[in-house]
């Protein structure tokens, strides 16, 4: 696969997944907890696609890397708050299932990519 195709399908996925969170969280009723939860997982999850974008416009190889680095940071941190959701038992696993599965695999693709590039100087 081309970078340039590479770029649009992840652009579109961390955009898609954080579109999908945002709706899946919105739905929830208000509480301080999910409150805190709701706001820390839109907030990771939409880093990831704002990072992700900021790869594709990089001005170096150095730039690349270093916002690559934030979107896997980021997609582990929204992994994280999905867990705190579904383990404090603020939305059903069964809700959430296939956005953490999404947000896995853009994980470990996100991952591959950095090491792919830190291999490369």
């Amino acid at each position: 696969m081309k970078q340039e195709e590479f770029n649009e399908r992840f652009r579109n996925r961390t955009k898609g997944l954080a579109l999908s969170v945002i709706g899946v969280v919105g739905d929830l009723a208000y509480s301080d907890a999910i409150g805190i939860l709701r706001k820390q997982l839109v907030r990771s999850v939409t880093s990831v696609a704002a990072n992700f974008r900021a790869v594709c416009r990089a001005r170096s190889e150095r730039e690349r890397f270093s916002k690559l680095c934030i979107v896997v940071e980021e997609a582990d941190e929204t992994l994280f708050w999905m867990e705190m959701m579904t383990e404090g038992k603020f939305i059903t696993k069964e809700k959430i299932d296939g956005l953490y599965n999404e947000a896995t695999e853009i994980l470990k693709v996100m991952s591959a990519f950095k090491k792919r590039l830190s291999q490369n100087p």
